[in-house]
């Protein structure tokens, strides 16, 4: 249908984020965890017949596909941080209004039915400012359908580098939906350990994700670049091994990623 690209305009971090997934083309191969959670946002969904959806931070289209078998709507808003996605979310939802650019800073227009985003807000410089923005953007009696994750995601990267996002609690998120006049709310985390043959294989999926392992810490412009050396790779590993090590099912010794994910639902009265 249409497309608004104000990707020149993206803050340094946000160019950041997007160079990340621009280079992770086999996203989809590997974002296991982000696909079921997608599923779990859809099935949140309160109506599949829709006046106005606008999805935010679209990526690959995971969520978008879901909602274009499942959704009847007669006006759709996608939008995505990264311009090199628009023909792939175009193709999956001809008629939709494509807006590339950051979802914190442009106008995503008001009077939507549903909001969805998935996997995406957490890259947000402020988080919980969603839920504000998002009242705003709602019609009464509008949903609101998100997923994000909790203080407890990559939690064994965070204690071995220290690095990571700053992810707000459940607690946090019960209060700025509360706050922002929200009804209805519903939150629930999801779990999910996946198993990896070393931990270098890991940090390989963490990269195949749009997760910089360089530079997981990207909560400011001025933040400074967490750089790995040979020498910190090797004392990674070794201490990934002796505290996040398990036996599998068949008994051989593998090493866990924590994915902690956050679903939320709610109304606006």
């Amino acid at each position: 249908m249409t497309t608004l690209n104000t990707a020149n305009d993206l803050s340094v971090r946000k160019q950041t984020i997007a160079r990340h997934f621009a280079n992770a083309s086999d996203y989809d191969q590997h974002a296991n965890v982000q696909q079921i959670v997608c599923q779990y946002l859809l099935d949140s969904i309160a109506n599949t017949e829709q006046a106005r959806v606008l999805e935010v931070g679209a990526g690959t289209g995971q969520m978008t596909r879901l909602l274009a078998e499942h959704i009847q709507s007669e006006h759709w808003i996608i939008n995505e941080l990264c311009d090199e996605q628009t023909a792939t979310l175009q193709s999956i939802l001809p008629t939709a209004e494509i807006i590339i650019g950051d979802a914190e800073t442009i106008d995503l227009a008001e009077n939507h039915s549903l909001i969805v985003s998935a996997n995406a807000v957490q890259w947000f410089d402020s988080p919980l400012s969603f839920v504000t923005q998002s009242t705003q953007r709602l019609q009464s009696r509008g949903q609101l359908v998100f997923s994000t994750f909790t203080p407890n995601n990559f939690l064994q990267i965070k204690t071995l580098t220290g690095q990571g996002l700053h992810y707000p609690d459940i607690d946090e998120w019960q209060l700025a939906l509360d706050g922002a006049g929200f009804k209805n709310i519903k939150l629930s985390i999801q779990r999910f350990d996946l198993p990896f043959p070393t931990p270098y294989a890991i940090l390989k999926h963490m990269k195949l994700t749009g997760v910089s392992t360089n530079q997981t810490q990207i909560q400011s412009d001025d933040t400074q670049t967490f750089i790995w050396t040979k020498s910190r790779l090797q004392q990674f590993e070794s201490d990934y091994w002796q505290l996040f090590s398990e036996k599998d099912n068949t008994g051989q010794l593998v090493v866990n990623l924590t994915y902690e994910v956050l679903i939320v639902s709610a109304f606006k009265p």
